[in-house]
């Protein structure tokens, strides 16, 4: 039992899979309660946006003086979503960045989320309670979908 809620629990800490992938293998592939479920994969994906969040914008400027890969590429690919957003996020800033945890589906969760609150300047402050609160939504969305499915298919 332990080493399955160790994986549900990696495994809700990786980027793309989250808590969307989490909780659906811990309730269908372990037989974990709900309850178990959300709690165990909750906590995992909690654990990166208190890493991430203050140490993009670190790792951003280190590597922008130290690699003509980063400077050339991914510095002008993080420049290039920002100008080409930002209105819409200046006036929606909190609102999208909610949004966007709400529904859980791959690529809009707390890594996500953690990137663009470096990009856009969201401060770490105000980024961590909105994706708090918008992971304890998107996991009682993916346990009632999760159940919902069960029993269809059931």
């Amino acid at each position: 039992m332990f080493s399955e809620a160790f994986y549900v629990f990696l495994i809700a800490m990786s980027p793309v899979v989250e808590i969307s992938g989490a909780i659906p293998l811990a309730i269908i592939s372990f037989d974990f309660s709900p309850f178990q479920a959300y709690i165990i994969a909750l906590s995992g994906n909690l654990i990166p946006p208190f890493f991430l969040i203050p140490f993009l914008g670190r790792v951003d400027v280190f590597l922008s003086t130290r690699s003509v890969l980063w400077q050339k590429y991914f510095g002008k690919l993080l420049q290039r979503t920002k100008d080409n957003h930002i209105k819409k996020f200046e006036i929606f800033k909190e609102f999208i960045l909610f949004i966007l945890l709400v529904i859980p589906t791959p690529l809009t969760g707390v890594w996500t989320a953690s990137l663009l609150s470096h990009i856009f300047g969201i401060p770490f402050k105000k980024a961590i309670p909105l994706i708090i609160v918008g992971q304890l939504i998107a996991g009682g969305v993916v346990v009632g979908t999760t159940l919902g499915l069960i029993t269809i298919f059931s």
